[in-house]
């Protein structure tokens, strides 16, 4: 309780600081393994790399044009792949503190199958036919 108190104060003053906004989120930390976080900011970050990886999976297969399930395999395995190199090789975070690798994993899975199918068969359908 204490400590929501103190960090709901720690805003406040942030805001009043900054004009009344929140400090804007620094860039620099994305790629800093000394940083600490927060089991939300990971989750954001984690979401939005996913769904970055989606975008352009979707686009370059429906463009290229490629079919089948092994594609679909593909880019689960590689958006997969590249979460975990990020928050254990790059950021260096201790999994265990975030809920586990299958909590971090997740992160952001779902809307990003969907954003990839929905981005490749888009481009399939109306470039290819």
């Amino acid at each position: 309780m204490k400590e929501a108190k103190a960090n709901g104060q720690y805003q406040q003053t942030q805001q009043h600081q900054n004009g009344g906004h929140l400090s804007p989120f620094k860039f620099a930390k994305l790629l800093d393994p000394e940083a600490s976080w927060d089991k939300d900011q990971l989750g954001d970050v984690l979401h939005w790399i996913r769904q970055g990886v989606a975008l352009v999976c979707g686009l370059l297969w429906g463009a290229v044009p490629l079919v089948g399930g092994i594609w679909f395999v593909l880019f689960l395995a590689l958006s997969t792949g590249i979460i975990y190199g990020y928050y254990a090789m790059i950021l260096k975070v201790d999994e265990e503190e975030f809920g586990g690798h299958g909590a971090l994993l997740q992160e952001g899975l779902f809307a990003s199958t969907t954003l990839f199918l929905l981005a490749w068969v888009l481009v399939y359908s109306l470039g290819h036919f």
